[in-house]
């Protein structure tokens, strides 16, 4: 069973400042501090968080705390960051309302990482899956690019974030996000150029220094020496806990997976480069004849280098330093720049050079991490934006912060009285009318069209004649003097005349968080902002494409004389869209506060908390929030919690738990006045009520635990005994089995034993009887057996009698036989011995007489002739032996009889290859014209893909077709068939790849002798027809996909439309009969056939970046093309086995 926590439960302190008792300023700085000290660093004010930096790790941010606050009550657990980022995102997500997280407060309050915990949390628990995942990790890694770039080691924050940034996240209807939308507002783009003592530059400058190779700060023609660069401060270039190298790594990679390109990241590379060049160009003076002062370049090489870097004539770039051009209609008047104004025109173009590019990384992030879909969207908006500054010197920068400030005060008030109002009416709840300081009128004075500092600031601007800081602040003393948050000493009003703490050159306002002296110095050339239109002509002629879109004004074709609007106008802007967009969604806030200024933990400054916590107007918002009800909950957690207090709701209340609520307040007897019943939620007035409920509450649980104590040892020593008892009598039951067991054996055995012994002596006594029955019948078949026995041998004696009288007369008869035998046989022999003698000696003469002849003879020739016929013998059975054995009629086929003698292995190996020759002669014999032009494709296909392409074994088996489709034949493609003049050597179905979303659309393909032909493949109407000459190159994949881009040439016609990107299944066909058509056609120059893996391809006026990666693609087993950005296209192929 989930254990149910509470806000109230185990508080250190008051977890919500609404439920303070007394409320006073001490009281709410006593409270945080006491909270800090136990590392509570969040606080609530109602629904608003109140964050202090805590400047170490707290184990409070862990997926576990992520799962722990996950879809749970904002009242539930312990105040944290997560639970306003869970009411958030349900909100958005259940009731489809927008949503806004304003992060505020004091550089190093810790804003940014707010931030990144709420993008987190929301990254954290919304859905899962392959494309969800890729947008939370883009939307994440937006962040390391845009702190490399806008933020900076300053003397209160080593990672101040030096410009606002509000990010709308945008979801569909499931809640998973589908990309976002960054807007950023004024980046101090002054730090460039200067930063106050104990600051750093920007900290991409330092990352580039220290994390890059050496081959790329070569081609970058840097140092790593800090020191060498002026725009780079030296006494706080190394930042203790700032892995400078590591973040350069950091960034690296968060730029290549939010979707820049290799060229783009080297162009912002360049970029910041020049911007670091260009502080080491130094000016010295130089008279003129006239007597007039310009100026000159001192060392020559830094501007060298910056013009190799951004692709810039030297001698424009120079000459854009030594003269300004004004132009007014139809005149152009050009002057010389002294050095001061070279400084000037210099650091102008560094700020300029660097805030464009800054917001050129914005816009390019918003290319790749904005949604695709055209639906609408759900929306939650992160505000991470300076916070209220007052400095010893404050300038139009701080000016400006407080402005934005203000309009956030102002829209903060707003929206909380009016949250506080609609929850009134929504419950029924009578409503009380709420005062409060209203900063309208602060707004008014510095936004007025008419009267306004920002509108006379501009109005001074645009003034013909001598224009200066002190003319401006003496339009302020006359327009501004009588207004009741405005100071200035030489004012009509003359309360100030003697104020010696408002110094001459200044003025005073008086913000809702205090009064902020602001100097007047710089405002003027702050707001104009205005950049040498020679410069931005310089900069457009540049051949890098990125310096070309980060100043468009400086195209001569569009020369624009009119003046651009100066900061302060555009800042204005920028700020009433941000707060008409805050206006349209559910804002939630963070207030972040900064417990001292050395950056350490566990040290709590009193005064610096409590100046915090006066201009963030925390003091105010708790007023607001307890005007009217303190505390309001609804009736079945506030039934849920307090059920135990009555005996009626105890343990379960089966009714409404309205009803059960009213019964138990009136069961406790709270004065009515204390409370209100709304339609889903009890309102209570005063905190000691609530504390009164929880002290009853904590009492009543007290004795719960000891009740529920009581009976737990009582059914424990029950459960004990119940345990024993049983083991006993087990152990009885046992024993009682075991004794009874060992008791029938022993009866048993002795059974057995007396059985054995009478089995036994019956069977004895019956043994004995059978012998004497068996001695009785023996008995008297041996007295039978002699009596027959005497009578068989009288009868034998006799007949053996008669038997030896006829055998006498046979055996005389054979021996009288045998003796006449005998003497006729020794005649025959001996008349045989007779003849077989003479023909032995006749056969005896008749050999020698033929020795005697033929013995000259035999002796001379007999080896040879033997040798002879041996040797033919041999040879007749190898030729036999082969003419059986002989292998197939293949060529390949390598198979050959093994030789049977050492001495014929020459003329084995030769008939080998006469024998090879002769099947080769026949095979080719058979061959027609058209297939040998196959087998010639077939050869030439091996020259161009074999060990280069995976796809090409499979295609090795497979005749090439030509025409799939038999367009001559199929009346489908008779429009088409007349369509196309000449012969169609190869004609099959394609996809033609969208660049859009990497899908595929079927397109006939069609090769002639002079062209390739694109067709629709249902209308059959030719959609594109290219000359083979315009055909550039074609661009394939090492791997088994089935993809080619078919590149055309610069400046032909075919080219206007761009290359084609397509996929065929018969891919080794086409390019083969491609590679040998198109030679024909453009006078045998063979068209070039790329194989790689990635290779760029031309759609219209972009060039998109096609990679394949092996991998296992969602549609089967075919590769798979998808989008990853705008300028890339990964094509996804199967891993071969």
């Amino acid at each position: 069973m989930e254990v149910k926590t509470s806000l109230l439960d185990n508080m250190i302190g008051v977890g919500d400042m609404v439920l303070l008792e007394p409320l006073s300023e001490d009281s709410f700085i006593a409270n945080l501090k006491n909270r800090f000290e136990h590392n509570e660093i969040y606080t609530y004010i109602g629904s608003v968080v109140i964050s202090m930096n805590p400047y170490r790790s707290l184990p409070i941010f862990t997926p576990e705390k992520v799962e722990e606050y996950r879809n749970r009550n904002f009242y539930e657990l312990s105040p944290h960051i997560y639970a306003l980022a869970d009411e958030a995102y349900r909100s958005l997500r259940d009731q489809d309302k927008d949503q806004c997280i304003l992060i505020t407060g004091e550089s190093g309050a810790g804003k940014t990482e707010a931030s990144k915990l709420v993008m987190s949390y929301v990254a954290a628990v919304c859905g899962k899956g392959q494309e969800v995942n890729k947008v939370k990790e883009q939307l994440l890694q937006s962040n390391p690019v845009l702190e490399a770039f806008g933020n900076a080691k300053t003397v209160r924050n080593d990672n101040s974030s030096r410009f606002g940034k509000y990010m709308d996240i945008e979801f569909d209807f499931k809640g998973d996000p589908l990309g976002g939308v960054i807007s950023n507002y004024l980046l101090e783009k002054s730090r460039v150029v200067k930063q106050p003592r104990g600051e750093r530059n920007f900290h991409v400058f330092y990352q580039l220094l220290s994390g890059a190779s050496d081959d790329t700060l070569k081609k970058l023609k840097l140092d790593r020496d800090f020191s060498k660069y002026n725009y780079l401060s030296l006494d706080s270039a190394a930042v203790n806990g700032l892995d400078d190298a590591a973040n350069f790594r950091t960034v690296r990679n968060a730029m290549q997976i939010v979707g820049f390109m290799e060229d783009e990241v080297q162009s912002v590379l360049e970029l910041v480069a020049a911007v670091l060049k260009l502080g080491n160009i130094e000016f010295k003076p130089d008279s003129r004849s006239n007597g007039g002062d310009e100026s000159r370049i001192k060392d020559k090489n830094d501007l060298k280098e910056m013009c190799e870097l951004l692709g810039i004539e030297q001698s424009v770039l120079e000459r854009a330093f030594s003269y300004r051009t004004v132009e007014a209609k139809l005149e152009k008047v050009s002057t010389t720049l002294n050095v001061a104004q070279a400084y000037y025109a210099r650091d102008a173009l560094a700020k300029n050079l660097y805030s464009r590019l800054f917001s050129w990384l914005v816009t390019r992030i918003n290319e790749s991490i904005k949604a695709q879909a055209k639906t609408r969207h759900k929306v939650m908006g992160v505000l991470d934006i300076y916070g209220f500054e007052i400095f010893e010197d404050n300038s139009f920068e701080q000016f400006i912060i407080n402005y934005c400030n203000e309009k956030l005060q102002q829209i903060f008030i707003e929206l909380t009285l009016r949250e506080e109002q609609e929850e009134y009416i929504r419950e029924g709840i009578e409503w009380t009318n709420i005062e409060y300081f209203n900063n309208a009128i602060i707004c008014d004075l510095i936004e007025n069209h008419q009267n306004g500092i920002l509108a006379m600031l501009d109005e001074e601007c645009l003034r013909p004649g001598t224009v200066t800081d002190e003319t401006f602040l003496d339009k302020l003393n006359t327009i501004c003097a009588e207004h009741q948050h405005f100071e200035s000493r030489l004012s009509k009003n003359s309360k100030f005349l003697t104020d010696h703490s408002l110094p001459h050159s200044c003025f005073r306002i008086q913000h809702y968080a205090g009064k902020v002296l602001y100097r007047v110095e710089g405002f003027v050339d702050k707001n104009n902002d205005l950049l040498y239109r020679d410069l931005s002509q310089a900069m457009y002629k540049a051949t890098q494409s990125l310096i070309k879109q980060l100043f468009p004004e400086g195209n001569p074709a569009k020369v624009n004389l009119k003046r651009p609007p100066t900061a302060g106008s555009q800042f204005k802007a920028s700020v009433g869209t941000l707060m008409r967009n805050l206006q349209t969604k559910n804002p939630n806030y963070i207030r972040c506060i900064k417990p001292n200024d050395k950056k350490a933990s566990h040290i709590f400054t009193e005064s610096l908390v409590c100046h915090q916590v006066r201009y963030l107007g925390l003091m105010e918002n708790v007023r607001v929030r307890r005007a009217g009800y303190a505390f309001r909950q609804a009736y079945e957690p506030c039934l849920e919690r307090y059920k135990m207090l009555c005996k009626r709701t105890w343990p379960h209340w089966r009714g409404p738990a309205r009803e059960g609520v009213e019964v138990l307040m009136a069961d406790l007897q709270v004065p009515t006045d204390e409370f209100a019943y709304g339609r889903s939620k009890i309102f209570i007035r005063n905190p000691r009520t609530l504390f009164f409920l929880e002290e009853r509450r904590r009492q009543c649980l007290q004795d719960l635990a000891t009740l529920i104590q009581k009976i737990y040892r009582g059914w424990k020593c029950r459960t004990q005994f119940l345990l024993l008892k049983k083991s006993q009598i087990v152990v009885s039951a046992w024993y009682r089995r075991y004794a009874q067991q060992k008791k029938y054996q022993r009866i048993k055995s002795a059974t057995t034993l007396v059985q054995s012994y009478t089995r036994g002596w019956q069977a004895r006594k019956l043994l004995r009887q059978l012998k004497y029955q068996k001695r009785c019948e023996e008995a008297a078949t041996t007295i039978s057996a002699f009596w027959h026995g005497t009578q068989a041998r009288m009868e034998l004696r006799r007949l053996k009698q008669e038997a030896r009288n006829k055998h006498a007369v046979t055996v005389i008869w054979a021996y009288w036989q045998g003796t006449k035998a005998r003497r006729e046989l020794r005649r025959l022999k001996e008349e045989a011995r007779r003849k077989h003698a003479v023909a032995v000696i006749w056969a005896y003469w008749q050999g020698l007489k033929v020795r005697r002849e033929y013995r000259k003879f035999f002796r001379a020739n007999a080896g040879k002739k033997i040798y002879d016929f041996t040797i033919q013998r041999i040879m007749q059975k190898y030729f036999l032996g082969l003419k059986s054995n002989m292998p197939p009629m293949s060529p390949i086929d390598k198979n050959w009889p093994t030789r049977p003698y050492r001495f014929l292995d020459g003329t084995h190996k030769e008939l080998r290859r006469i024998f090879h020759l002769w099947r080769c002669k026949k095979y080719r014999s058979q061959f027609t014209e058209e297939k040998k032009a196959v087998y010639e494709e077939k050869l030439e296909a091996s020259e161009l893909f074999k060990d280069k392409k995976a796809l090409y074994p499979s295609s090795v088996n497979q005749p090439f077709k030509g025409d799939y489709l038999e367009i001559s034949k199929n009346p489908k493609y008779q429009k088409l068939n007349s369509a196309v003049e000449e012969k169609v050597l190869l004609a099959d179905v394609v996809n033609k790849i969208n660049r859009a979303n990497g899908k595929g659309t079927a397109r006939i393909f069609l090769l002639t002798k002079k062209n390739v032909v694109l067709a629709d493949s249902k209308t059959g109407q030719v959609k594109a027809s290219v000359p083979l000459p315009d055909l550039a190159s074609v661009s394939v994949s090492t791997q088994s996909d089935g993809f080619f881009a078919l590149k055309l040439k610069e400046g032909s016609a075919s080219a206007i439309k761009g290359d084609f990107l397509l996929s065929s299944e018969h891919l080794i066909e086409i390019i083969t009969k491609l590679h040998r058509t198109g030679a024909k056609a453009a006078d045998k120059e063979q068209i070039n056939v790329d194989i790689s893996d990635e290779f760029l391809v031309q759609f219209k006026q972009d060039k998109v970046c096609v990679k394949f990666i092996q991998g296992s693609p969602k549609n089967g087993n075919g590769a798979s093309c998808k989008r990853k950005n705008n300028r890339l296209l990964e094509v996804s192929v199967p891993m071969t086995a």
